[in-house]
């Protein structure tokens, strides 16, 4: 990224959780400075602090409150590089493939994408190496693309797992199974989300279809991507090493910080020593962080001793949630190895995930700077 220069992005979705997120993240960022801001046509034509019931713990930034909503229509970004969408998923399909179809790159916090197999779906401290599929996206648009694309990152709970999912696979070689019970933040239901008489003094132990997501997501971003004699490529959804997930969803009175109770086994015998996880975790850096990527977190795993960490309220924040933080590593006396994994949803599980992964474009070329 030559110094200096910055790139013009568009925020979908501008008005909501997410996209209030991604606002307070790009407002200070180094390379991205805020263009255009899009929602739905109630808002459009309103300034953005007229338009936005804030949510955020710090004031709206000064430079986008008199920014002009506009609607979620292509011409209106037009003088954008990169677009990110925070956009709920019974809007966002149409809306981001239109983008798409107007050659531009679309970074999606919403699922309807997930799934394509032409359309990567990347934790970018994990599985950059998918943005290679691309290409293949585009050519097999009808018409052609040469600058549109959609890159989509995890759901929020899936994220949490597979940082520490894949640094435990790159030191010790494939896992067999996982299980996890997840603990999920009322954020993570967006605003107004859950209704008060339903989760406080309570726990709710259904979250529709995120079980389900749990255990397809982590299959496509752990698994590689594969090409044929022809040149086609596609995942391989851990095919050379099946892993089986089973996923438990409950929501929980807290605002922020999913955290995840995870039990791995590994196909090596012996298996490694709580202490080789500690060290494992602890020593995780990924291409994001070797790249330079600047909004990518100082310590990928932070590995806590304490008996009774990681916590929410005291570590949710920590290097602005862009990390994740694990503890009470452990053995397991039925499969291998347990442990706690507590990952800020709103933050690495949502818009620095998706931030990162523009980051990452721009640095391979992807988005020319």
């Amino acid at each position: 990224m030559e110094e200096g220069r910055k790139i013009n992005v568009g925020i979908l979705g501008a008005t909501g959780t997410v996209g209030q997120r991604f606002i307070t993240l790009l407002s200070a960022h180094p390379w991205f400075v805020i263009h255009a801001l899009g929602a739905s046509p109630r808002s459009a034509g309103k300034p953005y602090a007229s338009a936005v019931n804030w949510k955020q713990a710090t004031p709206i930034p000064s430079a986008v409150k008199t920014v002009v909503v506009r609607e979620c229509k292509p011409e209106h970004f037009a003088d954008c590089a990169i677009i990110f969408s925070g956009l709920d998923a019974d809007a966002a399909g149409d809306i981001e493939a239109a983008f798409r179809a107007a050659e531009l790159a679309v970074f999606s916090n919403a699922k309807n994408y997930r799934r394509d197999p032409n359309v990567p779906l990347i934790v970018p401290l994990v599985n950059p190496g998918h943005l290679s599929i691309i290409p293949q996206q585009q050519a097999l648009h009808s018409p052609p693309l040469s600058k549109g694309f959609i890159v989509t990152n995890a759901n929020c709970s899936t994220t949490g797992i597979v940082i520490p999912l894949a640094a435990l696979e790159k030191a010790f070689g494939p896992l067999e199974l996982l299980l996890v019970t997840t603990m999920q933040a009322i954020s993570g239901a967006g605003y107004p989300g859950v209704a008060s008489l339903d989760i406080m003094d309570n726990i709710v132990p259904h979250i529709g279809g995120e079980e389900e997501k749990i255990e397809w997501e982590t299959l496509k971003i752990l698994g590689g991507v594969q090409e044929d004699d022809q040149g086609a490529k596609s995942f391989d959804m851990h095919a050379n090493h099946p892993l089986r997930v089973s996923a438990a969803c409950n929501r929980v009175p807290v605002i922020d910080g999913h955290t995840e109770c995870v039990s791995v086994r590994f196909a090596r015998r012996p298996p490694p020593s709580p202490q080789q996880v500690r060290e494992a975790l602890a020593a995780f850096t990924p291409d994001a962080k070797a790249l330079g990527c600047p909004s990518a977190p100082r310590h990928t795993i932070t590995v806590h001793e304490e008996p009774d960490r990681p916590q929410p309220r005291l570590d949710r924040y920590y290097q602005d949630g862009a990390g994740v933080s694990v503890g009470r590593v452990r053995q397991c006396p039925v499969l291998d190895i347990k442990f706690v994994v507590l990952s800020n949803n709103v933050s690495i599980g949502a818009a620095t995930s998706s931030i990162i992964n523009a980051e990452l474009a721009v640095l391979k070329g992807v988005v020319a700077a």
